[in-house]
């Protein structure tokens, strides 16, 4: 295990006994962590505390997550003074519901998405299908529902009154009743960077025919290419 010396080497051996007192004095309870930062020994090996994540300051006592590949940075910190929590090898990475990424890695964040850790941001594409299903006449009420114990949405088909809907292939230009509003929910954007678009079917129009309508969507913005970059 480092002493405190070979931890710190910019501060004092009296400031390091300072720091490192024994008997341990810690709290009966351990402190409640923010989610993806771990209990861990503080510098002295004494008590435990909550690792500081990518970017938050640091210190002797106040260590960053190892586990993650942290490091206490000092480089950009005045003499005497903390520092912040960095990768080793100064790699860019990313920070996704309290977990910290190294660039280029991939992961899950959840079942229904597939994410890549890219120049400290990442980028996501669905792994659920985004399909459309019209009407037919075996299945005239499509509807998308979520399925216990299932990640992805399923269709299923529900039974209603036949007078409801009409054919999508043959209605009259004039209708003589209000029309009975329907329509899927929009799917998700076909880009997961830049401008895209989504597609819904639906009869919200003047003439209540089911019809695949498009908008344009936009996720977030595709990240600059390098100025080298052809």
């Amino acid at each position: 295990k480092p002493t405190c010396v070979e931890s710190v080497m910019s501060l004092p051996l009296q400031v390091c006994a300072q720091l490192c007192r024994r008997p341990c004095y810690c709290p009966w309870v351990p402190p409640r962590c923010p989610r993806g930062s771990p209990l861990v020994l503080d510098g002295c090996g004494c008590c435990k505390i909550c690792a500081r994540r990518l970017g938050e300051p640091c210190d002797f006592l106040h260590v960053c997550d190892q586990s993650q590949g942290l490091v206490c940075d000092y480089s950009t910190a005045p003499a005497g003074t903390g520092g912040t929590c960095n990768f080793e090898d100064d790699e860019e990475g990313c920070e996704v519901n309290g977990r910290v990424y190294r660039d280029g890695e991939v992961f899950q964040p959840s079942c229904k998405l597939q994410c890549r850790c890219l120049d400290g941001g990442f980028t996501c594409i669905p792994l659920c299908q985004e399909d459309v299903r019209l009407p037919t006449p075996d299945c005239p009420y499509p509807r998308r529902v979520e399925i216990p114990g299932k990640c992805c949405p399923e269709w299923i088909c529900e039974a209603q009154d036949q007078h409801l809907l009409r054919d999508a292939r043959a209605v009259p230009p004039a209708l003589p009743f209000p029309c009975q509003e329907w329509g899927t929910e929009w799917s998700a954007c076909s880009a997961t960077c830049g401008v895209g678009f989504a597609t819904r079917v639906s009869n919200q129009n003047r003439y209540c025919r089911l019809e695949t309508q498009r908008r344009l969507c936009m996720v977030r913005p595709c990240p600059a290419l390098p100025a080298a970059f052809p």
